[in-house]
């Protein structure tokens, strides 16, 4: 169900999106400068080479001193989730991450399914379900 408007694609409101938005916070303990160059090196090249076709983005951001980080990714739907989660669960990214980083909050925003669920629930994220709203990239 997409409209165009003044040749921009656009949904139409309120219609359900399957996408998946998580959120990760983190305190960097570790030197923040490495951290800089551990996530733009290597672990932003390892996920992007990896070629997920079902990952739309993977974006860490930083506080102005280098102390708090936040990596956002979104994902076409619940089942792309999944699949990231495991590829990092099999990926030595997993084992380096907790070198630099304490996870601080784990949030999920859309409908994911159980088996994602199951998943994020040992992570203690907290679910937010899509309810409605608009999407121009959609």
């Amino acid at each position: 169900n997409k409209v165009f408007t003044k040749g921009n694609l656009m949904s139409e409101l309120n219609i359900g999106s399957e996408q998946i938005i998580t959120v990760i916070q983190c305190n960097v303990k570790s030197n923040p400068e490495e951290f800089k160059k551990w996530i733009k090196d290597r672990a932003s090249k390892y996920v992007y080479e990896l070629k997920e076709e079902n990952t739309i983005s993977y974006e860490w951001f930083l506080s102005d001193n280098g102390k708090k980080a936040t990596l956002v990714e979104r994902y076409t739907n619940s089942d792309a989730t999944v699949q990231r989660f495991k590829n990092h669960g099999a990926s030595p990214i997993a084992s380096e991450v907790v070198e630099f980083v304490d996870f601080e909050a784990v949030y999920c925003f859309g409908n994911p399914k159980e088996d994602l669920r199951e998943m994020l629930g040992a992570w203690g994220a907290i679910i937010q379900n899509h309810f409605c709203g608009f999407n121009h990239s959609l």
